[in-house]
C-alpha cells in the first residue's frame, strides 16, 4: 500500500520514486556512506533535488514554496524512504514545515530554504533559554538530531527556563561564525546521513531570530507524519524485497515461500505494512485539523507506523535468512535508518503517554464529509429521520444477542430505504460511500443510531446478488422493517475453517430438499426465525463444487436448537441438529451445486461488517472507565499508556477503513485484492492485545468476576473475535496465496 490516494498524488509518487532510482541508486550511495554520514552530500545530488523543486514544494507561495501541502509532502517523503534516498532531505523539509507554522519571524529562513539551504530541526531536549531584555540567552547540548552536521540553517527549540513545557523557537545560520555555537558529529547509525549535538554557551539569540507564535501541535504533526512517511517507505520495500526472495529461494526441494510458517510472515509483514501506511496518513490529512484532532493523529503515528518500520526489516532480514544478515545485502541500511527515524522521533512509552492523555478528552473523527454535502440528499434524510423521532419508540428488545424486532420507527425507515441505504432501490437508496456517510451524520447529529439486523447484515447482500426476484420480495423487505431475524448454519464440528468439507447432506425429495446434519457456532440461532444453511447435495464431485444454499424455516419440523455455553458463561452461540428438515424447492438460492461462491460472498460481508467496527473487546472505552474509576493496580501513567496503545489501535482499524472509503470514491481498486482479509486479521489482533493489556492492569480486582468488573469477561469473549468469519491463521494463508502470490 502507498500514501497516494488519487491520481495527482499517484504521479507525484511515481515522479519522485523514478527520480531516485535515476540520480540516487543504491549502489552509488554505497560509494558515498562516509560522505553522507559525516554531512557531506554530493553537489550533483542536491542540485537535481533543487531542479526538481522536491526541497521547496511544501514551503508558502509568498517565500518561493509551491504550498502543496503536507500529504503531497508524504508521498514525495514515503518514496524516497523507500528508495532509501541518501543526504539532508529530510532534515531539512523537517526544519522548513516547522518554520513555516510561525506566525512571524521565518520570513527569511523560509527563502533561504526555498532557495536551496540544507537544514536540520534540533526539538529533542537538553537546551534551555533564559529571557533577556533583547532576547535570549541559551545554553545546553542537545540530544543527538538527525542532519544536524552539514545543515546550512538550524531550526531550534529550547525550554524556557523555569517553565517545563514552554519552548522558544529560533533559527542559526550555521555558514557564520559563533563562538558560542557547536556542532559536535557523532557516529551515525543511518549510514546515509548525519547525525549530530548542538552545543551552545551563553548564545545570544536576538529578536529577530527568534520564530513567533510556532504552532506547537501543528509542528509535532507534522514531524511525525513524515517520519512516519519515511517509514511506511522502508516498510514497503522491506515486504517487496522478502516476498520476491520467497518466491525464488528454493530449500528441501520446494520453494520457500510454500512453507505456512513463511507465508504467514509474510502475510503480517503485509497486514502491518497496510496499518502503518493507513496511520501516517491519517497523521498527513490532519494538517488542518483542530489541535485536539492533531495531537491524536501525531501520536497515533508515531506509535504505530514508526515501530513498524523498525519491524518490517528485522522480518526482512530473517526471510532472507543469512544473505540478509550480511554487510553486503541493503537489508541493514534500511534496518538502521528505520531505527534512526524512531529514535528521533521519541520513545514509544512517551507517545503512548501522549495519546492516551489526548484520548481521554476527546476521539479522533473520522468523517470525510461536510456540512454542506449533498444538501438536497440531507434535507430528505433529515426530514425522514424527524418524522421518525416522532413516532412511538416500540421496538420489542430481544431477550438475546438478536437485534430488536419491528415497531413503527423502523418500519418508516425501512420505506424511506435507510434501514440499509447503501442497498439497490427499492430496497435501499444505492447510497455510495459519500452518500453513506452524510446519511450517517444525519442519525449522528440527532442521535438517532443506524437500524441493526444483526446477522441478517451479512446475509441480505447475498440474497440481493443471487437470490430470486420472489425471494427477494418476501425475505428482504421484511428483514429491513425488523420482522425477521436471521442466524448463519454454515460451521460445523467437522468442518470450521475447512467449511468445504462440510457432512450436513442435503437429499432431493419430491418438491424439495430434505436436510440432515449439525450446525455449530451459530448466533442468535434460538432467536432466529430463518437461517441460511449450507449442506452437500453432490457428493460425487470435488467438495467446493458440491454444496448448495439454502433458506431454512427455523420452526421447521425436525430443527433442534440448543444453547451453546461459552467461557463467560453466557449463552451467545448454539448448536443446531437438523433431522430429516424439508426445505422447498423455492428456498434454494441460486441453483444447486453453487453454494460455495455464495457462501463466500456472506462470509465477505461479514469480515467487512467485522473490520468496520471499533474494537468490542479491549476498547478505549473500556480503558477509560477503568481509568476514571481507578480501578488499575498501577499508576495511572501506566494506565493511560495503556490507553494510548488501545486507541492507536482503534484508529488504525478506522484509518484503514476510510482509506479504502476513499479509494473507491477515487475510483482506486483495492491494490491488494486481500482488504477484508487485511482488516479482519488486524482487527483480530488488535482486540486480542488490547483485551489482554486491560488485564494486565487489574491486579487483585482480576480475581472478581463480571459484574462486578467487566474486563476479565471482556477478555474471555476475545476467542469468538478470533474464530468469528475465518481465524488469523486462515486469513493469512488467504493473503499469503491470494495477495502475495505465493505457491501453496
Amino acid at each position: 500500500m502507498a500514501l497516494a490516494l488519487d491520481e495527482d498524488q499517484r504521479a507525484l509518487s511515481e515522479a519522485a520514486a523514478a527520480f531516485a532510482l535515476r540520480n540516487a541508486p543504491i549502489e552509488q550511495t554505497r560509494n558515498s556512506l562516509d560522505d553522507y554520514s559525516s554531512g557531506k552530500c554530493p553537489g550533483e545530488l542536491w542540485s537535481a533535488l533543487l531542479r526538481q523543486g522536491f526541497h521547496r514544494m511544501h514551503l508558502p507561495v509568498a517565500y518561493g514554496g509551491d504550498e502543496c501541502g503536507l500529504p503531497a509532502l508524504a508521498v514525495v517523503v514515503e518514496q524516497f524512504g523507500r528508495s532509501l534516498l541518501p543526504g539532508p532531505y529530510l532534515p531539512t523539509v523537517l526544519g522548513g514545515v516547522v518554520a513555516a507554522t510561525a506566525k512571524d519571524g521565518a520570513a527569511e529562513l523560509l527563502a533561504a530554504f526555498a532557495g536551496g539551504a540544507t537544514g536540520a530541526l534540533v526539538i529533542a531536549e537538553g537546551l534551555i533559554a533564559t529571557p533577556q531584555a533583547d532576547g535570549w540567552t541559551v545554553d545546553g547540548v542537545s540530544a543527538p538530531t538527525l542532519g544536524l552536521p552539514g545543515a546550512d540553517r538550524i531550526v531550534v527549540r529550547a525550554e524556557i527556563d523555569g517553565r517545563a513545557g514552554e519552548y522558544v523557537w529560533f533559527h542559526l545560520d550555521a555558514r557564520s561564525e559563533f563562538a558560542a555555537v557547536t556542532v559536535r558529529a557523532s557516529d551515525a547509525l543511518d549510514l546515509t546521513r548525519s547525525v549530530g549535538r548542538l552545543e551552545l554557551h551563553a548564545l545570544e539569540v536576538p529578536h529577530e531570530q527568534v520564530l513567533n507564535g510556532v504552532d506547537k501541535d501543528r509542528a509535532d504533526l507534522s514531524v511525525a507524519a513524515l517520519l512516519s512517511a519515511e517509514s511506511v517507505g522502508i516498510s514497503g520495500w522491506c515486504l517487496q524485497t522478502a516476498v520476491e526472495y520467497i518466491k525464488t529461494r528454493h530449500q528441501f526441494g520446494r520453494s520457500v515461500g510454500s512453507f505456512q510458517a513463511v507465508q504467514h510472515k509474510a502475510s503480517m509483514m503485509l497486514v502491518r505494512d497496510e496499518v502503518s501506511c493507513a496511520a501516517a496518513w491519517d497523521a498527513s490529512r490532519a494538517e488542518f485539523h483542530n489541535a485536539d484532532q492533531q495531537r491524536l493523529a501525531a501520536a497515533h503515528a508515531a506509535l504505530t507506523a514508526l515501530p513498524a518500520g523498525v519491524d518490517q526489516a528485522l522480518d526482512c532480514i530473517s526471510l532472507l535468512g543469512g544473505i540478509g544478515f550480511t554487510w553486503e545485502h541493503d537489508a541493514h541500511l534500511f534496518w538502521r535508518r528505520a531505527i534512526s527515524i524512531a529514535a528521533a522521533a521519541g520513545a514509544e512509552d512517551s507517545w503512548a503517554g501522549r495519546l492516551g492523555e489526548a484520548a481521554l478528552m476527546t476521539e479522533r473523527d473520522f468523517t470525510f464529509v461536510e456540512a454542506t454535502t449533498l444538501p438536497d440528499l440531507r434535507s430528505r434524510v433529515g426530514a425522514v429521520i424527524d418524522e421518525v423521532l416522532a413516532l412511538p419508540d416500540d421496538e420489542k428488545p430481544s431477550t438475546g444477542w438478536a437485534p430488536a424486532r419491528g415497531g413503527a420507527r423502523r418500519a418508516r425507515l425501512a420505506a424511506a430505504g435507510l434501514t440499509a441505504p447503501h442497498y439497490p432501490e427499492p430496497f435501499g437508496l444505492d447510497a455510495g460511500p459519500r452518500e453513506q456517510a452524510v446519511i450517517a451524520d444525519e442519525f449522528g447529529r440527532r442521535g438517532l443510531s443506524q437500524p441493526d439486523m444483526g446477522i441478517a447484515e451479512w446475509v441480505l447482500p447475498t440474497l440481493v446478488a443471487y437470490g430470486s426476484e420472489e425471494q427477494q420480495q418476501r425475505f428482504i423487505p421484511s428483514t429491513l422493517r425488523g420482522e425477521i431475524v436471521w442466524c448463519q448454519l454454515f460451521s460445523e464440528p467437522g468442518a470450521g475453517s475447512d467449511l468445504a468439507g462440510l457432512s450436513t447432506r442435503a437429499r432431493k425429495v419430491d418438491g424439495g430438499w430434505e436436510l440432515s446434519g449439525q450446525k455449530v457456532w451459530n448466533s442468535q440461532a434460538n432467536e432466529a426465525d430463518w437461517g441460511v444453511c449450507l449442506a452437500r447435495t453432490n457428493p460425487d464431485v470435488p467438495k467446493h463444487a458440491g454444496l448448495t444454499y439454502f433458506l431454512i424455516d427455523m420452526r421447521s419440523q425436525g430443527v433442534d436448537v440448543r444453547p451453546l455455553r461459552q467461557a463467560t458463561g453466557v449463552w451467545e452461540f448454539n448448536e443446531v441438529f437438523l433431522d430429516s428438515v424439508f426445505v422447498p424447492d423455492e428456498c434454494v438460492v441460486a441453483d444447486p451445486g453453487e453454494g460455495w461462491n455464495l457462501a463466500v460472498a456472506t462470509l465477505a460481508n461479514e469480515r467487512l461488517k467485522m473490520g468496520s467496527a471499533k474494537l468490542g473487546h479491549g476498547s478505549g472505552n473500556m480503558v477509560r472507565r477503568l481509568i476514571e474509576r481507578g480501578e488499575h493496580a498501577c499508576s495511572r501513567g501506566e494506565a493511560v499508556r495503556v490507553l494510548g496503545r488501545n486507541t492507536a489501535r482503534e484508529q488504525s482499524v478506522a484509518a484503514l477503513n476510510l482509506r479504502n472509503v476513499i479509494r473507491r470514491l477515487n475510483g482506486i481498486d483495492d491494490p491488494t485484492g486481500g482488504g477484508n482479509s487485511v482488516q479482519k486479521v488486524f482487527h483480530a489482533i488488535a482486540q486480542r492485545e488490547g483485551s489482554r493489556s486491560i488485564v494486565s492492569l487489574l491486579g487483585p480486582v482480576g480475581c472478581i468476576g463480571s459484574p462486578e468488573q467487566p474486563y476479565v469477561r471482556d477478555y474471555l469473549g476475545v476467542p469468538a473475535v478470533l474464530f468469528g468469519g475465518g481465524t488469523i491463521e486462515i486469513q493469512l494463508n488467504v493473503i499469503a496465496q491470494r495477495v502475495l502470490g505465493l505457491p501453496r
